[in-house]
């Protein structure tokens, strides 16, 4: 009897490779409900598509392993069946995330939203140029010397402090985990006043929700900018539309509480703040990363090797 890989329908499949010896793979359209066949999985490849089966994990009865082309699993681990391996996807998404927060560090610390608006008003916007306006009035700083706080130093932190550092910016990391050269969260209150940007990459649990807080958010220096490519429910995010309108922090947000944002929510119209749909791990290149990671982890899996990126906990 064949012994079953289930994954998504995607057009790069071929990523996978050959499969190990006995696998037969099938493909589940997105949304679609499983046949008595696919419940027979011994191997599950937890994408998108298969958000919906998140529930119903404990029907798949030969199901021994579980792996997701997810980073962030905090909503699926309550549901992973007894004596099932779950593995996520750290590492996939290093790159594009961490290119996100890196370019919308620049982008906000050197005005390029402001400046993006009034090209499509088709305004020559003055403010900051050296020829019109005097050194200590131009608005925008560069990165040298800049303090960056990184809640949540895991591999996409990592991969962050790694893009940062040419720059000549002075690197803070805090973890949820202890290991050297690193902070903990009973740290942060001291850490934020030092702070001139604080990117946050922590996993949302009981322990982070709301992590920065109105109160956490006052303890930011003036001018500081806040960048979440992490979850919406870290920030307290009346209270960081607050900031933001009284023109003390800037932001830079891939998501929010509620998301998707909605239509006519006061938080578009909040001045010093860019907000993307949830995109910072989105690019043409992070699925072929993530599929020749399953193939990977799908020979690991076939020969009883140790699997990479098991999660217990989050």
């Amino acid at each position: 009897m064949s012994r079953i890989v289930l994954a998504p329908s995607a057009a790069l499949l071929d990523e996978l490779g050959e499969l190990p010896t006995g696998f037969e793979l099938r493909l589940l359209d997105e949304g679609a409900e499983p046949t008595a066949h696919d419940l027979a999985a011994e191997f599950l490849v937890l994408g998108a598509e298969f958000r919906h089966l998140v529930p119903r994990l404990a029907e798949f009865d030969q199901l021994r392993t579980i792996q997701t082309l997810n980073a962030g699993v905090e909503m699926m681990l309550p549901h992973v069946p007894n004596g099932v391996t779950f593995c996520n996807a750290s590492g996939v998404h290093d790159i594009p995330v961490a290119e996100w927060v890196v370019g919308m560090i620049i982008a906000m610390r050197r005005g390029f939203p402001r400046f993006f608006a009034a090209s499509r008003a088709g305004h020559w916007d003055t403010a900051g140029n050296a020829l019109t306006t005097a050194p200590d009035q131009i608005p925008f700083v560069d990165l040298e010397h800049a303090r960056v706080l990184i809640v949540g130093h895991g591999s996409i932190g990592r991969r962050i402090e790694a893009l940062m550092t040419p720059f000549g910016v002075t690197v803070t990391r805090m973890a949820f985990t202890a290991r050297p050269g690193v902070h903990t969260p009973d740290e942060l209150d001291d850490l934020l006043p030092e702070a001139d940007v604080v990117v946050l990459m922590a996993p949302l649990t009981d322990a982070t929700r709301n992590l920065l807080d109105a109160r956490r958010l006052a303890l930011l220096p003036d001018g500081a900018l806040v960048v979440n490519g992490a979850r919406g429910a870290l920030l307290d995010q009346a209270a960081l539309e607050a900031e933001l309108r009284a023109g003390r922090l800037g932001a830079a947000l891939d998501v929010t509480d509620p998301e998707p944002l909605p239509d006519g929510h006061s938080l578009w119209s909040a001045p010093n703040l860019v907000i993307t749909p949830h995109t910072a791990g989105s690019s043409r290149t992070w699925m072929r990363r993530a599929y020749r990671f399953v193939g990977e982890q799908l020979h690991r899996h076939a020969a009883g090797a140790t699997l990479e990126n098991i999660r217990t906990t989050y």
